[in-house]
């Protein structure tokens, strides 16, 4: 039973924080419309009403819709969000009017899931068709006639006129599947019968769903050859596999089988091997103006922008190619410097720190590892996008939460900050799970 059932209104701290978060967002607007034109822009009442709007019906659907919950994610994904369409807007006009109709829609999106998941344990009861349709949208770039490879990557999937990504609603699916499956097998997951040397482990044939994880991250790079989606994917599970049994055995193993599986793609694809010598050699010369082009043009970007930056508008980040996707965060390095994007990663660490929060302060294990695994979505990925731009890791083709251009990225993160928000409201005492016990699908 969750300890306060009527908990205090907590909308008044949100609604402050929406507020800022408009604010914020607009002035970002109109000081990239500054940099670019020397004019305030002729639109601006009508983007300040726009953004005020859906960004405060967003507000008090969480309000009537979440009471008790967490008043920080919903302002914070806002200011991404806002920022985001800034950052594009100075990149490419047309491209952010494109971001702000997928920002209508992912708000809307947001609304409806607030709407059809009342309790978000009742997820709990579908476990296996979550986690079929999970690895469906995972896999279907791969099916004939409607996948389509882009930059060597088979990530798209075209049906008549629209385009997306599904790899981007898989993540939260398999999320939500990992959570429901974890929490009814981690007592058998816990419980250590092996040894291999220092490391203890379960029975061999418990470890089944870490190397199923395994298998279709490889299928993700082998097939698809996305690497990034295959990272991200991996390390979700092993960490909720981590946070569900608390054993360091699962770190370690996920680690071997990661490096194992970076081995198979190394030795496969020439395309890794390509990511890797620009991850080494980016700045020589013989890489500069060939393959290691746009990584030494985001680096010259963030060196331009220094500690403060050069100002919205100010800089050249549209020199570098794909900006307003993969390298969105080096734009920002360039014009808002240093104390920038480190803002923008504090307002991650705030997302995630809130996320791991509400998973510390749930009582039942189903919504535990659901925010937990929430949480890591965005870490991981953040992580991946913002290490792969600073070369601390080898790129990889991966958007910026909220803030990368992009449908599907920007609707499926609303999906999941709405589950995040759902977490943390207080739920009934008793979830009604349509008469079908828990963890189990009928």
């Amino acid at each position: 039973m969750e300890a306060n059932l009527h908990p205090r209104p907590r909308s008044t701290p949100q609604l402050a924080l929406t507020i800022f978060a408009i604010v914020l967002s607009v002035g970002a607007y109109v000081l990239v419309t500054l940099g670019l034109t020397g004019k305030t822009p002729a639109n601006v009442a009508a983007f300040v009403a726009l953004i005020a709007i859906a960004y405060l019906v967003g507000h008090f659907l969480v309000a009537r819709l979440a009471p008790g919950a967490d008043p920080v994610l919903y302002p914070v994904a806002a200011v991404l969000a806002g920022l985001g369409y800034a950052v594009i807007y100075r990149l490419n006009e047309r491209l952010a009017d494109n971001q702000l109709g997928w920002l209508l829609v992912g708000l809307l999106v947001f609304a409806l899931t607030l709407i059809l998941v009342r309790d978000h344990r009742t997820l709990d009861g579908y476990t296996y068709t979550i986690g079929l349709i999970g690895i469906g949208f995972l896999l279907l770039p791969v099916a004939p006639g409607i996948g389509e490879t882009i930059n060597g990557a088979r990530l798209w999937v075209h049906l008549g006129g629209l385009s997306f990504q599904p790899s981007e609603i898989g993540k939260v699916l398999i999320v939500v599947f990992l959570a429901s499956y974890l929490n009814a097998k981690k007592e058998l997951l816990a419980v250590a019968t092996r040894r291999i040397g220092p490391i203890r482990l379960p029975e061999p044939r418990y470890l089944g769903p870490l190397f199923v994880a395994w298998f279709v991250s490889l299928a993700v790079l082998f097939i698809e050859k996305d690497l990034g989606s295959s990272l991200l994917f991996f390390a979700i599970f092993v960490v909720m596999l981590w946070a569900a049994t608390a054993r360091g055995s699962y770190l370690v193993l996920g680690l071997i089988l990661f490096v194992i599986g970076a081995a198979l793609g190394y030795a496969a694809f020439g395309h890794v091997q390509e990511r890797v010598a620009v991850w080494l050699h980016a700045l020589q010369p013989s890489f500069i103006q060939a393959k290691g082009y746009q990584v030494a043009q985001g680096e010259f970007a963030m060196a331009t922008g220094g500690i403060a930056g050069t100002g919205l508008g100010q800089g050249h980040p549209q020199i570098i190619p794909f900006a307003a996707t993969d390298f969105i965060f080096a734009a920002i390095g360039e014009e808002l410097g240093l104390f920038g994007v480190t803002a923008v990663l504090l307002l991650y660490v705030a997302l995630v720190g809130r996320g791991l929060r509400i998973a510390l302060s749930r009582e039942d294990g189903f919504s535990k590892l659901l925010a937990t695994g929430l949480a890591t979505v965005l870490a991981v990925q953040t992580f991946i996008i913002a290490a792969g731009v600073t070369r601390l890791i080898p790129l990889t083709g991966i958007t910026l939460p909220f803030v990368s251009y992009g449908g599907s990225s920007l609707v499926a993160n609303f999906v999941l900050l709405a589950l995040l928000i759902r977490v943390s409201s207080p739920s009934p005492a008793h979830p009604r799970i349509r008469g079908r016990p828990q963890g189990e699908d009928g």
